[in-house]
């Protein structure tokens, strides 16, 4: 047995990476000259010259076929939330009807891919099919499926950025250049970088494919439109940590093999809190890999749950009234060292520069607490939100009993007390001292300090993190850029001193509205929250013009992350997408209530009634069937009712996107829950054998 643990340690590190063209397969494979061009291209910025790229490609190709690719492709992140390729081989033909295999620098380094169905947000007209592709040196290229996938960034014919990835890119170099000018005040001049680092971890469902395939919301929606409460759900909270199954370790065992191949640092792995709900977490590494990542995961996570007759759910709410999926992303910076800048140290309150960074955070969250509500909004969060399961839709900040006892005497003027670090009381003699964090964890909290990194608790599980993060880097920087524009003033060290002191008790003093450390889910603190003045957009449809307010695009345009028609682009992709959502969710629960709920319960009405009937032919009337018949034929009847209203006000959706998207929070929604509510009550009243599609108890219980 030891020995085969032995094998099986080797093993991991040799499979980790396995399929990846990283770091170190660069240093084997290329010239000491190349790979030196390459690190300088990464962290200086400066572009590779076609010789240099000549050999890379030539590198990644013999390396790829090795591996058993036959193709390539420029894998982009789209403005779709999902990530998108074009496959081409690399065979090339030669004399006597034969193949070589051939891929050149021009090829890795630019892609044309038709850009004309990609959404754009008004940026280009639907004609215009030209869009580019271009290779991401800083993310490393892997094997997928016998592909060859090459990280690009992408954009039109008119240099429009049309992705994820050229705006992420663009924060990480913002926030970098306003951090290193912060570090050099405090008399470091080392570091070249500072580097946004991300852990995005990843709620999701599994269910088994065949009962999947006999609901049609679940196909089209990725939700259950439809369900009553099971007699279970997750009151005996047995789930969360629990026993994983021998079928769901099977599926985390083949996914762990599946990322650690493509590099992806899957760490943790354990049961949610809802029935059938699972949870992965990664090591964190920085903002642009860690995306890219996060994009493989989600794709992977679907693909091995395919292969053990399973199907993974990553909507934010699959099933009403058991907790939904979020992506908790957690964020900091860190120097090209290593260093990480949230780290308070032993004595937080002396940590000058630890300071300085967490006030620009904290001053960053609430000047632009709207856009980062707005980067999670979707209809799928909508559910998500506010629940008794997910933090409230009211942006704040959690530090903790240490760091706010720290912030509260800066703020006043007072001695701060430091208790020094305590052990906590087990009371077992046997167990050793368990030293105490400096912070608790606040589950309600949307924006948690959790030691040396910020969580953020309202990230979708179905979401890109590039959005977020993207928001994240450029409020630091923009508030790390203002604090150094103040700080370079100083002409001594002496006055440099006072003047960090006093803008750290300004700027806190200033913000602090922002930090709550109590119960996000009391009652009492939405009042309180709405006194101080934040921000409570409970809808999307509520907070997603933030992307549109001025103060917002000047945000994104002085630090060139998106120009003006690219912020009013993605404004447009997300009230579209919206709007589609909705009357998709809309017309599948038509569908299902005309070919499936109401055939399905009116039968059984007739059943009912004809054994009643029967029964009172022979002077044997059943109160049961009676009162069942009847509970039956009104709720159909109200039900056929409230489709129909549907259906009419389905037609009625205004051409205008804006109005659309209003409408159908107002309107459709609202339909959509009244015939909800009707079905579900009828599912109650209805024979197991005569309901058409799986419930709830099926679903979440199943023996897989």
């Amino acid at each position: 047995m030891d020995n085969y643990k032995d094998k099986e340690i080797r093993r991991l590190p040799d499979l980790f990476g396995s399929m990846v063209f990283n770091e170190e397969t660069m240093q084997v494979r290329l010239s000491p000259a190349c790979y030196r061009e390459w690190k300088k291209a990464v962290s200086d910025g400066t572009p590779l010259d076609l010789s240099t790229a000549n050999e890379i490609a030539e590198a990644m190709k013999q390396w790829a076929v090795e591996k058993g690719a036959t193709h390539y492709t420029h894998w982009f992140q789209p403005m779709t939330g999902v990530t998108a390729e074009k496959h081409d081989s690399f065979i090339a033909p030669v004399d006597g009807g034969r193949v070589v295999m051939e891929f050149s620098g021009k090829e890795l380094v630019r892609g044309e891919p038709d850009a004309s169905s990609f959404p754009s947000g008004g940026l280009r007209a639907t004609f215009e099919a030209r869009g580019y592709t271009a290779w991401d040196p800083t993310s490393f290229a892997f094997i997928k499926e016998r592909s060859l996938c090459i990280p690009t960034i992408f954009c039109s014919y008119s240099g429009h950025a049309l992705d994820k990835k050229t705006p992420l890119l663009r924060s990480m170099d913002a926030v970098s250049k306003a951090a290193v000018r912060i570090l050099r005040l405090f008399g470091d001049t080392t570091t070249k970088r500072v580097i946004a680092q991300v852990g995005p971890e990843q709620e999701y469902f599994l269910l088994d494919k065949k009962m999947y395939q006999k609901r049609e919301d679940l196909i089209m929606t990725g939700r259950t439109l439809f369900g009553a409460k099971p007699p279970r759900g997750q009151e005996l909270e047995d789930h969360y940590f629990g026993a994983i199954r021998p079928r769901v370790q099977a599926y985390m065992q083949d996914l762990d093999d599946e990322l650690w191949k493509l590099g992806v640092l899957s760490k943790t792995k354990h049961n949610e809190v809802a029935p059938a709900q699972h949870e992965m977490a990664p090591v964190y590494t920085d903002a642009n890999r860690a995306c890219d990542q996060n994009q493989i995961t989600m794709e992977i996570m679907k693909k091995v749950a395919d292969r053990h007759g399973l199907v993974c759910l990553l909507h934010e709410k699959p099933f009403a009234g058991v907790n939904g999926s979020g992506k908790h992303d957690n964020w900091s910076l860190s120097k090209d060292t290593g260093e990480n800048l949230f780290k308070p140290g032993s004595t937080p309150r002396e940590n000058a520069q630890f300071l300085l960074f967490l006030t620009a955070f904290i001053k960053g969250v609430d000047e632009y607490q709207d856009m980062l509500r707005a980067t999670v909004a979707t209809p799928g969060n909508d559910h998500r939100l506010g629940a008794q399961e997910a933090p409230p839709a009211v942006v704040s900040i959690f530090l903790g009993e240490e760091l706010s006892a720290v912030v509260s005497s800066i703020i006043n003027d007072t001695d701060y007390k430091d208790a020094g670090k305590r052990n906590l009381a087990i009371g077992v003699d046997t167990m050793p001292p368990i030293p105490m964090d400096n912070t608790d964890r606040n589950r309600t909290s949307p924006m948690a300090f959790t030691g040396n990194k910020f969580e953020f608790r309202m990230v979708g599980s179905s979401l890109s993190v590039s959005g977020p993060n993207i928001v994240l880097n450029t409020m630091m920087a923009e508030e790390l850029g203002q604090f150094a524009d103040e700080l370079e003033k100083a002409e001594s060290p002496e006055l440099f001193h006072r003047d960090l002191n006093a803008l750290i008790k300004r700027e806190l003093t200033a913000h602090r509205r922002i930090i709550f450390d109590g119960n996000g889910y009391d009652e009492a603190w939405i009042e309180e929250a709405k006194r101080r003045g934040l921000s409570n957009k409970v809808s999307a449809v509520d907070a997603l013009p933030a992307y549109i307010r001025e103060h917002n695009i000047r945000l994104f345009t002085d630090h060139a992350i998106y120009t003006r028609d690219e912020v009013f682009a993605r404004y447009n992709i997300h009230v579209e997408n919206y709007t589609a959502t909705i009357q998709i969710e809309a017309r599948t629960m038509i569908d299902m209530l005309h070919k499936e709920i109401l055939p399905a319960v009116s039968r059984y009405g007739t059943l009912l009634c004809d054994s009643f009937e029967k029964r009172k032919k022979h002077g044997l009337p059943s109160k049961y069937e009676e009162n069942s018949a009847r509970n039956n034929c009104l709720l159909t009847d109200c039900l056929s009712d409230a489709c129909e209203k549907l259906e009419k006000d389905l037609r009625q959706v205004p051409q205008d996107p804006e109005e659309a998207m209003r409408y159908c929070h107002t309107v459709i929604v609202p339909d959509m829950n009244e015939c909800r509510s009707y079905a579900d009550e009828l599912e109650t009243i209805t024979a197991k054998e005569a309901w058409p599609f799986p419930v709830y108890s099926d679903l979440l219980f199943s023996e897989i």
